[in-house]
């Protein structure tokens, strides 16, 4: 059933592309690459979407990318920046676990990627990593190549070990925080770009967020487990009642927004903020904006984010055709241009919602429902309404009182009253 609702024409699931294209749209250029250097991992985190969920691609793929299909990808996102007239592209070297290529292979990409791409496009180079490898050798390729590091933590030991764990079951936390006291030494403290953290709402919100915090990261990333209709999140389940993750989000946001200086940056609740002020969100989660983000797996062929891996096997595919840049013809997929053409993809209850514009839908991966596709609301459709309007009632709280004019007495406010000689106004 679900490789035959994978064919489906996407009219069939409410959007007619074709008419799209006739009536003059066109799609926005990538800017933004995820390369998978390494197809494999060393933990086995049981929530992951790549190897726990749907698709099981990655057994087919090759475990590592190898030097000519790295150099090669690189030399189609030159030819797609420079063709789009890119002012900046975002490169992130990611897995499975990147840094599992080893050292050499991790200087033979760095210095690739930097060699092709930095004379026609400023490049920021990243790698998003869960801690384990961090050491002196990989941190001196990342300090030549300028390298930013993201890396994956659930919070303190007890709630990162509750499903980032090795595949003897061990907890990963002290080898992570091991990793992370390299990186956070003076000399290399600049490289360190933020922490992603997947949220257990069975994790008390505040002691997680504040493990975090002593850390000191410039960001903190909160993402939420991945699920759909079909398959719903843990904790989520089908009940738009109830509201978990909503309720978690919340407490962090409160102490995030009340504390007395600025910690950390929390990107959900930045980009949140940002919306409903008129900006723009920063990530795929939120927002109207189009996704302007390719994966290269491993053998060098196309996809979208890894999350739609989490709905059916072949959900994040892009299919070659014909001849050209395979980057500029992906962006006339049906299923690429599908997150990009805003609320023209929403499901008919979105369209009907006061916060549509700030939540967007929800995550793309988290509306799918077999049977009907993505043009649903996200499986987390109360949770980011209940957060969307608790950030919004303190926000705009804070604003009114800002702008209400402070009440200054006046010169006559303090004379005496004639009634009461010698008293003052109060």
């Amino acid at each position: 059933m679900e490789q035959i609702i994978s064919e489906l024409p996407w009219r069939d699931w409410g959007l007619d592309f074709a008419e799209l294209r006739r009536g003059g749209w066109r799609p926005k250029p990538f800017n933004e690459f995820i390369v998978k250097i390494h197809g494999h991992c060393n933990l086995a985190c049981d929530y992951c979407y790549v190897y726990e969920m749907a698709d099981q691609s990655w057994l087919s793929k090759p475990k590592a990318m190898s030097r000519e299909v790295f150099r090669g990808t690189c030399e189609l996102i030159k030819d797609h920046a420079v063709g789009y007239a890119l002012p900046a592209v975002n490169l992130v070297l990611h897995g499975g676990e990147p840094l599992l290529v080893g050292t050499s292979e991790l200087e033979y990409f760095a210095r690739t990627a930097r060699e092709v791409l930095d004379p026609v496009v400023r490049l920021r180079l990243g790698v998003q990593t869960n801690g384990v490898l961090i050491d002196e050798d990989v941190l001196r390729i990342c300090e030549r190549w300028n390298i930013k590091i993201g890396v994956s933590l659930d919070g303190g030991a007890p709630e990162h070990d509750r499903h980032r764990i090795d595949p003897a079951g061990r907890g990963s936390h002290a080898r992570v925080v091991a990793g992370l006291e390299q990186l956070l030494t003076p000399r290399h403290r600049h490289l360190f770009s933020g922490l992603l953290c997947t949220v257990d709402v069975d994790n008390d919100p505040i002691r997680t967020y504040e493990s975090m915090l002593l850390f000191e990261p410039p960001l903190v990333d909160f993402t939420l487990p991945h699920g759909n209709w079909t398959t719903p999140p843990p904790e989520r389940g089908l009940d738009q009642t109830r509201t978990p993750y909503g309720d978690w989000l919340i407490a962090v946001f409160d102490r995030w927004y009340d504390a007395p200086v600025r910690e950390t940056g929390v990107r959900l609740f930045g980009d949140i903020v940002d919306l409903l002020l008129g900006g723009r969100a920063t990530s795929e989660l939120l927002g109207l904006g189009p996704i302007r983000l390719a994966v290269v797996e491993t053998d060098g062929s196309l996809e979208q984010a890894d999350d739609l891996k989490s709905a059916f096997e072949g959900a994040a595919r892009i299919p070659a055709r014909g001849e050209g840049n395979p980057l500029d013809m992906a962006m006339w997929e049906p299923s690429v241009m599908a997150r990009q053409i805003g609320s023209t993809a929403l499901s008919a209850t979105c369209l009907e919602c006061p916060v549509q514009n700030v939540c967007g839908g929800g995550n793309y991966a988290h509306r799918y429902r077999a049977g009907e596709g993505f043009r649903n609301p996200s499986v987390y459709c109360a949770d980011l309404r209940k957060l969307i309007t608790h950030i919004e009632s303190r926000v705009h709280a804070d604003l009114d009182a800002a702008l209400t004019p402070v009440s200054v007495p006046t010169a006559s406010s303090e004379i005496p009253t004639a009634g009461n000689p010698g008293e003052s106004r109060p």
